[in-house]
């Protein structure tokens, strides 16, 4: 039989994404009934930690007063002791929600060169060691100091974002399909002929590079069918030395996981290593 009680208090924060066709009084009022919502964990708390006693009280009329001293106390130390354990954990969690992922000092990444209109835009991406991004640059032509330091800094903040743990794909759907000049025809990009901003083309572009996002591509992916193959066999390859050491080397950005076709093979080239006597 148990013999004490132990209740703790949680406070759980969380948000739900419901995906409508349309918006209406109706829909809204009959939302929180509705099944098919996204359920994201922002924040989880104790709050409090109880703990009880579950034996009976068999006491005599001599010992009653110190075996309830001794019960009380007890309850209070395990409380106090809870108490301590219950800050030391929301502490651990807030430090580890607050931590900011530095980029090393030497990174991987690529450049991409593209023309919006007649505005050209250099994006510039920065990788952590196992290919997520964690930074991104962004340089303009023929705009003024005020938008290219704006630029600048927005490029800043949404780096600042990646290293302290906000998903990519937040950003992407905050900022795809956003309108405002320069917009039109993209050339220089092999997936994307036209963008309704500069915001747009580029969170299109890292879309398309780090979260495979194809839905956000106008053109089909070369050698889609191989990539497709790739993922059925990810754990045949992850076996492969080649495409590991591969991988280690390479920006994911640039290569868009199509590591097979980027591979040259150089097993029946020999190389003559003699020097010139």
């Amino acid at each position: 039989m148990s013999k004490y009680l132990v209740e703790t208090f949680y406070t759980c924060t969380f948000k739900v994404k419901h995906f409508l066709d349309k918006i209406d009084q109706k829909e809204l009022n009959n939302l929180e009934q509705r099944d098919d919502g996204e359920f994201e964990v922002i924040d989880i708390k104790i709050d409090s930690r109880k703990t009880k006693s579950l034996e009976k009280k068999q006491l005599t009329k001599t010992g009653s007063s110190i075996t309830e001293v001794k019960i009380n106390n007890n309850e209070k130390q395990s409380e106090n002791k809870s108490v301590k354990n219950n800050s030391n954990f929301v502490k651990n969690v807030d430090d580890v929600i607050n931590k900011r992922f530095s980029m090393p000092d030497r990174r991987k990444g690529y450049i991409q060169k593209a023309t919006i209109g007649d505005h050209k835009v250099y994006l510039h991406t920065g990788e952590y060691e196992d290919g997520k991004i964690g930074e991104i640059f962004i340089d303009t032509s023929k705009e003024g100091e005020l938008v290219k330091a704006l630029m600048n800094n927005f490029a800043i903040a949404v780096s600042l974002g990646l290293q302290y743990g906000v998903p990519l794909d937040e950003f992407v759907s905050a900022y795809v399909d956003t309108k405002f000049e320069p917009s039109g025809k993209v050339y220089g990009n092999d997936r994307i002929l036209s963008a309704t901003s500069i915001l747009d083309y580029i969170f299109r572009e890292l879309a398309i590079s780090y979260l495979n996002r194809e839905d956000l591509a106008h053109t089909p992916s070369i050698n889609r069918s191989d990539n497709n193959n790739e993922e059925d066999a990810s754990s045949t390859e992850e076996n492969n030395q080649l495409i590991k050491i591969v991988k280690d080397m390479t920006s994911k950005g640039f290569i868009r996981n199509d590591y097979k076709r980027k591979l040259v093979d150089l097993s029946d080239i020999r190389i003559n290593l003699k020097g010139k006597k």
